[in-house]
């Protein structure tokens, strides 16, 4: 009986230590906790949950002004949003018509395109929300450009930790295909690019290694 009973404990215990690593939200309905550096120190992006399930969650975002790089075309995601993030952090520091140092905000917000071939460049795009005393009145730039997003109704998201990468951006991405199957959401999504085009978000600085949160993101219209 009380083997049975410590099985039981270490099954619970290992399952909440698994939804707390892989920062799920604290029951159903209500989504994924808020990343710690939006808890903590960074303005992000807002949005409201519109349903919630362990594996994913269905986001209505609030439409908002970003800044956007230009398509960067690379077989590479490290290189490709390597490139972009100079690109923005130079306009913040900066680089731009008002020469305004501009705070850091987050996700960093990837939309991915990927190559059809096995010779093909994906391409990538890179955006930094912009804070609510830029939304107005963005600064101008000749290497990146004000946009307004999102550009489709709804994100169905999933969270996942660790360092993004040219593996498991993928398979995260295949993950959350597989949860969304059989659902009302499934359809939408599909109709969307024929399912190729996500993006991903990423909530961290490369030096913060703990606690760390990403998020890929399949965008559509019609819920």
């Amino acid at each position: 009986m009380k083997i049975g009973f410590a099985l039981a404990f270490v099954l619970v215990l290992s399952l909440a230590v698994f939804d707390e690593c892989e920062g799920k939200g604290k029951g159903k309905g209500k989504g994924y906790e808020e990343a710690m550096n939006c808890k903590k120190k960074l303005e992000c992006a807002q949005y409201e949950v519109v349903h919630s399930q362990r594996e994913y969650e269905i986001r209505s975002y609030t439409s908002s002004v970003w800044i956007s790089t230009p398509p960067i075309n690379s077989s590479s995601y490290k290189d490709a949003v390597g490139r972009g993030f100079n690109i923005l952090f130079s306009y913040i520091e900066g680089n731009n018509n008002q020469r305004a140092k501009i705070n850091m905000t987050a996700p960093v917000l990837v939309d991915i395109l990927p190559s059809t071939g096995p010779f093909c460049n994906s391409s990538f795009t890179v955006y930094f929300y912009l804070p609510t005393n830029y939304q107005n009145n963005p600064p101008l730039s000749a290497q990146a450009y004000p946009i307004k997003l999102p550009k489709h109704k709804y994100a169905a998201v999933r969270r996942f930790g660790g360092f993004m990468d040219d593996s498991n951006i993928p398979t995260q991405a295949l993950a959350l295909r597989r949860s969304l199957k059989g659902t009302p959401w499934e359809a939408p999504v599909s109709a969307e690019n024929r399912g190729l085009a996500y993006s991903v978000a990423g909530y961290n600085s490369p030096f913060e290694y703990e606690n760390r949160v990403n998020e890929v993101m399949f965008w559509f219209d019609r819920a």
